[in-house]
């Protein structure tokens, strides 16, 4: 009868090991959720001068993106977007955002094959100052379409 429970309480152990062996290997895997922090003064400043160095060759002082920015120029790539509520960054959550300025579109959104003109910033920026372009990017959004980003942001519910 005691081996029974020996050989019970040892598969026990072995099966917790083994699921919190595979808990950490795929929570390894998965990339931390990011969150934008358009409220903060600090990053916000910091935010801005990224941008102002980085950013506003491409998509404009005021966020304006480049002209016809939906439609593809004659080397195939579209140009760079408004970051203003009139272009697409707010209708992307902040994990998302965050990926495709530090890998780049095509690695983002897991396609090799996607060219873009947009560089991926990985070894030009740091994470912080990536969160803090984006969040004063997402600070200069009207109070509408923050919340609906916020919304795309809010965790979902079982």
């Amino acid at each position: 009868m005691q081996r029974r429970y020996a050989v019970v309480a040892l598969s026990v152990a072995l099966m917790l090991a083994i699921g919190v062996s595979v808990v950490v290997k795929t929570s390894a895997l998965r990339p931390a959720t990011v969150r934008l922090l358009p409220n903060d003064a600090k990053v916000l400043a910091r935010g801005e001068t990224v941008y102002r160095n980085r950013c506003t060759a491409c998509h404009g002082q005021q966020l304006e993106g480049q002209p016809e920015w939906r439609t593809r120029g004659a080397d195939g790539l579209l140009p760079a977007p408004p970051h203003d509520e009139t272009g697409h960054t707010w209708h992307h959550a902040d994990d998302l955002l965050f990926r495709i300025t530090k890998y780049g579109v095509g690695a983002a959104i897991n396609d090799v094959t996607y060219k873009s003109s947009m560089p991926a910033f990985e070894s030009t920026l740091s994470d912080d100052e990536i969160v803090a372009v984006l969040s004063w990017i997402k600070s200069t959004w009207p109070a509408s379409v923050r919340a609906h980003n916020d919304e795309i942001n809010a965790p979902t519910k079982p």
